[in-house]
């Protein structure tokens, strides 16, 4: 199974921050979006980080600072990791637990397509597992699907 295959089932939205705007607005975006990351670009729409609620707190609650005087920027997480459509499931999951990233970004050629979390990965990887399942209980109880 490929990010491509995640993308198709989960769609290709991606939000977006600016680095200037103050990370209240942010984690407002993150809580109505109900998402746990946000992609941080510039004004020509590169990717130069990633505000994640766990930046939030350990960043910003607690050391103590204002989430209305805090800019993004100052937050982020600039160490971004991407990963492209056509890399597997368990290649980006693996990458995931190595890097110790819960959310990629998806490029094509430059061009952001998309972005997967470790949830995304997982339900990808039961789905798959299932089909797996009933693939082999039918052929071990002689059943086979119409």
């Amino acid at each position: 199974m490929l990010i491509s295959d995640v993308l198709r089932e989960k769609g290709n939205n991606v939000y977006t921050i600016s680095p200037e705007e103050s990370v209240y607005k942010a984690i407002s975006e993150l809580r109505d979006k109900h998402i746990g990351a946000l992609v941080v670009v510039n004004g020509d729409e590169n990717v130069i980080g990633m505000l994640s609620e766990r930046d939030y707190a350990n960043k910003v609650i607690l050391e103590g600072r204002s989430s209305k005087d805090t800019l993004v920027k100052e937050i982020m997480s600039s160490k971004v990791q991407f990963v492209t459509p056509n890399q597997s499931v368990e290649e980006c999951m693996a990458l995931m637990t190595e890097k110790r990233f819960r959310h990629f970004p998806v490029l094509n050629d430059r061009h952001m397509v998309g972005i997967v979390s470790i949830g995304d990965l997982v339900k990808a990887i039961i789905s798959k597992q299932k089909i797996e399942i009933d693939y082999l209980m039918n052929y071990i109880t002689g059943k086979y699907p119409v």
